[in-house]
């Protein structure tokens, strides 16, 4: 920003209403062989921050750069996935989604195995993803590595930090495209059993994790339809103690 062009380049795009990530990725199709008038969005919004306050009011977000904390990185779409797990082929292929409380303070945490349709549930109390991904290890981490082998999960941010998961139980992580819920039709119907018990506007944060295991054992020993009317519980079962 102390080179008089760079200088001028970026008040006349800010003047026009350009948004600094805008401006620091044209300004390299405009100049592709001087380097030295290229620049990162931060360093125009720390420029403006620092020395040039009265340009805030024409930037959409009042000179704050966009959040970067509990977003999707590295994520692997479910474009990607295998085909024994999108036909149900085998166990150990998860959908995970969060179930949110009174006024976003709070959350179950649901697991779904998409073979038997086993929950296994746990109570958030943050929406923060490292908060949301320690449960779903906790809850995970004392099954066989066979029952653990994927998990596809919704788009929220409360996922970023999907890398724990790889890191400490070998998981492959997918996420769903946005707004197809369907992808995750297991998870969306558990997640509708579980209102029976929780409706909407539930504050989590007083409710028992003794409480909420209790329902997980009650949806787990419900027979179902595509079952042939056999349980969650009486599938999965004999698998639990194999490595």
């Amino acid at each position: 920003m102390e080179d008089p062009e760079v200088h001028q380049y970026v008040r006349e795009k800010i003047e026009k209403r350009w948004s600094p990530d805008q401006i620091a990725g044209r300004v390299r199709r405009d100049f592709p062989r001087s380097r030295k008038r290229w620049l990162s969005r931060q360093t125009i919004y720390d420029w403006i921050h620092h020395q040039a306050p009265e340009w805030r009011p024409l930037l959409r977000r009042g000179g704050k750069p966009p959040e970067k904390r509990g977003q999707l990185t590295d994520c692997v779409r479910i474009d990607g996935r295998s085909e024994v797990i999108n036909r149900r082929r085998r166990y150990g292929d998860w959908e995970g989604d969060t179930m949110v409380g009174k006024g976003r303070r709070s959350a179950l945490l649901t697991l779904v195995e998409r073979k038997s349709g086993y929950a296994c549930i746990g109570r958030v109390d943050s929406m923060k993803s490292d908060m949301t991904m320690c449960v779903a290890k906790r809850r995970m981490k004392d099954l066989p590595p066979a029952l653990r082998r994927s998990v596809t999960f919704d788009n929220g941010k409360e996922f970023a930090e999907h890398a724990i998961l790889t890191k400490y139980l070998a998981l492959e992580v997918y996420f769903a495209k946005p707004y197809a819920s369907w992808q995750r039709g297991t998870n969306e119907n558990t997640n509708g059993l579980l209102r029976q018990f929780f409706p909407k506007g539930t504050d989590f944060t007083q409710v028992s994790h003794q409480e909420v295991a209790r329902v997980e054992q009650l949806l787990n020993e419900r027979p179902r339809r595509r079952l042939d009317y056999r349980t969650p519980a009486e599938i999965l079962a004999p698998r639990m103690c194999c490595n």
